[in-house]
């Protein structure tokens, strides 16, 4: 799962904006030369500024609100562990601490949350505040806690805001984090006080960047407008069920009694009857009564019209809207692109303790501070009015432990990848939308945004039955929309064409709930009841404990669709045969407990086969590249009765195999290259060993080759769209009456931000490729000449110049001598503090950002360092903490975060974990009071 917000701060809406931009920049500039400069009173203030936001981890502090002493023990790392004898200390002492660490990483998440980034970074960030605002995130937030969450949970959110109001009080920005002070020259900006909804809302954020298959969605509509059905069927091929194996194997569903039945030992004690959530009834007018899906993977008919092909309407009205999205500031993702994790445990059969090994790496966008925070929660003994002895990763601006474990039991998470979005192009008319024959009236509302060293803005957000408006969010689109054409089938144009989002994040629920019911449960049935809380966003979770159990669940709000309509393209919105018909009953969602093979292995691989499972669950699970080498990795391990350990467990995240050199590097090998420059960049790949070290020259030229095949073979053939921005072709034009005329080439440009343009080279560009290997004379490997280059009119062709091409993109990379290639230098990785950092001036870039390292590993690798084949070789997202759970002795758990527990440049601990990170180390895991003692650095006493 998991913010690194990214923030730009630098994006120019207009030439007044511009100048205030430039002057704002100036401003910051010359506060940082006072600040870092080491000239008369600058050098003086520098070190007053920098230091006056550290902690403080000693000595004694008295807190309004405590009814008792909590004691905070760091460790060498900076990392807390709270000890206290109510939850309600326990929690506030939680919000403290994180405040000291954290609050200016804490204060840009609410504010991209609740579409106020205006108020810290002016007018840069209005659009992204609307769009922000038509999501309404902080609307439904306050909605969970004002109606759906549990008494206990409001108290909880109570104190930990309590607590971080504790630290804010009487302090100036200055005084909070250095950012502050660089923000107090470009605008009277002052922090406001938490609210328990402020930490509700970030589970929106987070449910954003990892709702599915939204992206896809988008993409295959966008292909329609160069690329015929059966070429897009190529680009997303079936699911490798034979050869990748899902993650439940040993389960069924029963169809007489609806429920889902787990592989392998019993399932635990409750009788399993269970009621689910929602209503099944749907939400809009007439939203059908059906309950099955859809179980087909591209376009769908319905009697309104072709989902796939409801014409320029929508192809128009999605590109205006994929420009919108990926300006968005992320939580934890790309932008929704690229999402992986690993997780997986084994049981105590296999490993070298007796008991199950636990570990999990979510991959997420890299960025400074990490969006983790590690800490430890302990009631200083276990009872009715202090529930909780946890420890292991959150996020600052929430309270609980998010993944990690207790006295008994463990649990890790991944992205399942579920499609809980559905886009609808919708028929606007007059001041509502058509649905089945009639113009219902919008739902609207007026928002204001108020803007730092400018005028407010106000403006109107329209919700359909299916959701916000999103289109409403540029002008381009409106207008666009009232041009825009569909098929015959659709209504009349009236006043024009909007895309809406149906998303369950937008529906109040009690993920939050989930959180402490996790955290305080004892067995597989506790768990799996905090389980059904867990409802936005979907994850895998896996599961161990003190007792030798393992299991695994999926949990989730899963929408049912209507046969017509599977989710994986946008729908005619004014039908009502598209809306969602219900949600998946809780106890029809697939899971296993202790299965017989005493593994379960989850990596954003297909959760279940679809041959054994009645519900559509998504049309695009990742495609097992990563999930299949962990499995491959522990049966090689437990063959002849072997025994996994913990640094086992440890050395399988850093696996660096790269399993499409696997399948295309003895194909390259056969090729004869004349060139003898080539030649040489093509031995490299004798008797590799598929590993991606940092230090391998093989590594670096095999990567480039595979972008340029890529590139090659499809990047130049997807629609602009979908292509980086800048780079522009002469493509023959879309001539929908007939073949395309030669001589009238046009030139057309990419539109997509680099790190999120196809072929980004992921597992699913893997099954593309493995998918046309045999297929030497497809059109795919057909290529023109270009220059000097030679053309290509099939498969060793297209290779061979793919060689060429990678050998001179090297040399302009690397240098000539292949003796000094790496794959480190071109995959490195940048840390930047997520506002400032991108888009500050340079000096200030400096000051807040740490970088470069050099990386091994790479895109749908175990250790996956990703990178987008489209734009670069840079590191884009990658593991974003790693943690292995010994359940044989707790203490003997190894953990490592991304950054630190600081966000406070020059702090100890603002990196001090990523030089480890980088080599693949782990630290000591202290839980047992023996322990933490032992490991304690500084204390601190938090007095009533």
């Amino acid at each position: 799962m998991p913010t690194d917000t990214t923030v730009s701060t630098g994006q120019q809406p207009g030439k007044s904006g511009r100048k205030k931009g430039r002057k704002a920049r100036l401003l910051v500039f010359v506060l940082v030369l006072a600040l870092i400069g080491g000239v008369a009173y600058g050098a003086y203030w520098s070190i007053g500024t920098v230091r006056a936001s550290f902690p403080q981890t000693k000595g004694s502090i008295t807190l309004k609100g405590l009814s008792g002493p909590v004691d905070v023990k760091r460790d060498g790392h900076g990392i807390p562990q709270i000890y206290a004898s109510s939850d309600e200390d326990l929690f506030m002492a939680q919000g403290y601490v994180q405040a000291q660490d954290r609050f200016y990483e804490m204060d840009v998440r609410r504010h991209m949350t609740s579409g106020r980034l205006s108020e810290m970074f002016g007018e840069s960030q209005i659009e992204n505040d609307e769009f922000l605002r038509t999501l309404g995130w902080d609307r439904v937030a306050k909605q969970e806690y004002e109606k759906k969450l549990s008494p206990a949970t409001k108290k909880y959110l109570d104190a930990y805001a309590k607590g971080v109001n504790a630290y804010l009080e009487g302090k100036e920005g200055a005084d909070i984090s250095l950012e502050y002070a660089a923000l107090g020259f470009t605008n009277d900006y002052t922090p406001g006080p938490w609210t328990p909804v402020d930490s509700v809302a970030w589970l929106k954020a987070m449910a954003w960047d990892l709702r599915g298959n939204m992206q896809d969605e988008i993409d295959r509509a966008l292909m329609t407008g160069r690329l015929g059905p059966e070429q897009i069927a190529d680009l997303y091929p079936a699911y490798p069920y034979g050869r990748n194996k899902p993650v439940v194997q040993e389960g069924r569903y029963n169809e007489l009694t609806g429920a889902y039945e787990s592989g392998g030992g019993e399932s635990g004690t409750g009788d399993g009857a269970g009621t689910g959530i929602g209503d099944g009834t749907g939400v809009g007018a007439d939203p059908g009564t059906g309950t099955g899906v859809g179980t087909g993977t591209g376009g769908v008919e319905g009697e309104s019209g072709t989902a796939a092909g409801v014409g320029d309407g929508l192809e128009s009205q999605l590109s205006g809207l994929q420009e919108v999205l990926q300006n968005l500031p992320t939580a934890v993702g790309v932008n929704g692109d690229g999402i992986g994790s690993n997780s997986w445990v084994v049981s105590g059969e296999h490993t070298v303790t007796g008991e199950p090994l636990l570990a999990n790496d979510p991959h997420l966008s890299a960025a400074l501070p990490s969006v983790w925070y590690q800490m430890g929660l302990h009631c200083r003994s276990v009872s009715a009015a202090c529930q909780y002895d946890v420890t292991g990763f959150t996020f600052a601006g929430m309270p609980g432990v998010v993944i990690g474990h207790n006295a008994d039991v463990a649990w890790g998470l991944t992205n399942s990848g579920v499609d809980v979005t559905d886009l609808y192009l919708e028929k606007i008319t007059g001041e509502g939308y058509q649905y089945d024959g009639k113009v219902v009236p919008f739902e609207a509302r007026e928002e204001t945004i108020k803007v730092a060293g400018g005028a407010s803005r106000k403006i109107i957000v329209r919700e359909t039955g299916n959701g916000p408006l999103l289109s409403d969010r540029s002008p381009d689109l409106v207008r666009t929309g009232k041009k825009a054409t569909v098929d015959s089938a659709a209504p009349d144009r009236g006043d024009g064409y909007g895309v809406s989002l149906r998303w369950t994040a937008l529906e109040a629920g009690r993920t939050m709930d989930a959180v402490f019911a996790m955290n305080r449960a004892k067995d597989w049935d506790d768990f799996r009841e905090a389980a059904t809380l867990f409802e936005v966003p979907s994850q895998n979770l896996v599961y161990a404990d003190t007792e030798g159990h393992i299991g695994y669940t999926l949990p989730g709000r899963i929408p049912t669709r209507a046969k017509n309509h599977d989710g994986s393209v946008p729908a005619p919105g004014w039908n009502s045969k598209y809306r969602w018909t219900g949600w998946v009953d809780q106890d029809a969602l697939p899971y296993e407990f202790d299965p017989d093979r005493g593994y379960i292995v989850t990596a954003n691989q297909a959760v279940v086969d679809p041959e054994a499972y009645p519900y559509t669950l998504t049309t695009d699970w990742g495609y097992g590249a990563r999930s299949q080498r962990i499995n491959d990795l522990i049966q090689s391990k437990i063959k002849d009765d072997g025994k996994i350990s913990t640094d086992d467990m440890r050395q399988m995240q850093l696996d660096n195999s790269s399993g499409i050199a696997k399948l295309l590097v003895p194909e390259l090998l056969k090729i004869d290259v004349e060139d003898p420059e080539v030649r040489k960049a093509q031995k490299l790949l004798e008797g590799w060993d598929y590993t991606q070290d940092a230090d391998s020259a093989a590594a670096a030229y095999f990567n480039s080759v595979w972008r340029n095949v890529l590139k090659l073979s499809f990047g130049h053939k997807l629609p602009k769209e979908l292509r980086v921005k800048g780079q522009c072709l002469w493509v023959d034009p879309v001539n929908p009456t007939g073949p395309a005329d030669e001589s009238a080439k046009v030139r057309e440009c990419g539109m997509r931000e680099a790190d999120q343009a196809q072929p980004d080279g992921g597992d699913r560009w893997f099954e593309v490729v493995r998918t046309l290997m045999e297929k030497e004379d497809s059109d795919w490997w057909t290529t023109p000449k270009a220059g000097s280059r030679d053309g290509a009119e099939n498969r060793d062709e297209l290779f061979k110049r793919a060689m060429v091409d990678a050998r001179w993109e090297l040399t302009a990379k690397l240098g000539k001598d292949i003796d000094t290639w790496s794959w480190g230098r071109l995959h490195r990785l940048f840390l930047k503090n997520q506002t400032l950092g991108t888009s500050g001036p340079d000096f200030l870039q400096y000051v807040l950002n740490r970088g470069p390292w050099k990386l091994g590993g790479g895109e749908a690798t175990v250790n996956a360092t990703g990178w987008n084949a489209a734009g670069g070789y840079g590191v884009v997202w990658v593991p974003s903490m790693r943690m292995v759970v010994n359940l044989g002795d707790l203490d003997k758990s190894r953990w490592i975060n991304l950054t630190g527990a600081s966000g406070h440049a020059y702090n100890s601990h603002y990196v001090d974990q990523t030089d480890k990170w980088a080599e693949g180390e782990l630290l000591e895991w202290a839980y047992s009071d023996k322990a933490v003692e032992g490991s304690t650095s500084d204390t601190l006493l938090l007095k009533p």
